[in-house]
């Protein structure tokens, strides 16, 4: 498995950053949880040198604002079509489909995952897209999955040892 050209991680949010539950306030809000080891890998990633975008098919400002305090750019909400979001993503970062990697754990995220040089799935994401990723993580969507690839992308590039 060759990722010496992946430099661009694009995450879906929901079930991927977070569990993929989704708690409904008596105001109407959604709450959602972050996992610290996750936030940790993405800040890791761009110390060496990675650049990362958020997609997500919801808008909400808790994600805007999570995505501010682990430096990324790049972030687009309440899409339906993740494959146009995605490549909006890569003109925005001026990028490639062989420089991307993408974690994804539902049916809309298939698009993207059919154009990425390393399409990704979380433990606990549908059959078929366990399917069509090359790679499928040991931990679940907003458990580490995150952490735990870019761990596995670093260390195919044999950067992991130096941080």
């Amino acid at each position: 498995m060759d990722l010496s050209t992946i430099d661009l991680l694009i995450l879906d949010v929901d079930g991927v950053l977070t569990p993929g539950d989704v708690f409904c306030q008596e105001e109407g809000d959604l709450a959602r949880t972050f996992n610290i080891q996750d936030g940790c890998g993405i800040k890791l990633w761009h110390r060496c040198g990675g650049r990362s975008a958020l997609v997500s098919g919801r808008q909400t400002p808790v994600v805007d604002r999570r995505a501010r305090k682990l430096g990324i750019e790049t972030v687009l909400q309440g899409t339906a079509d993740k494959l146009s979001a995605y490549r909006n993503v890569l003109t925005a970062n001026a990028a490639g489909d062989e420089q991307v990697c993408y974690l994804g754990d539902d049916l809309p995220d298939l698009g993207p995952m059919g154009r990425c040089r390393f399409p990704v799935a979380v433990a606990n994401a549908v059959p078929a897209v366990k399917q069509a990723a090359q790679y499928v993580t040991r931990r679940p969507g907003g458990r580490g999955a995150v952490a735990e690839l870019i761990e596995l992308i670093l260390r195919k590039q044999r950067r992991w040892a130096p941080v």
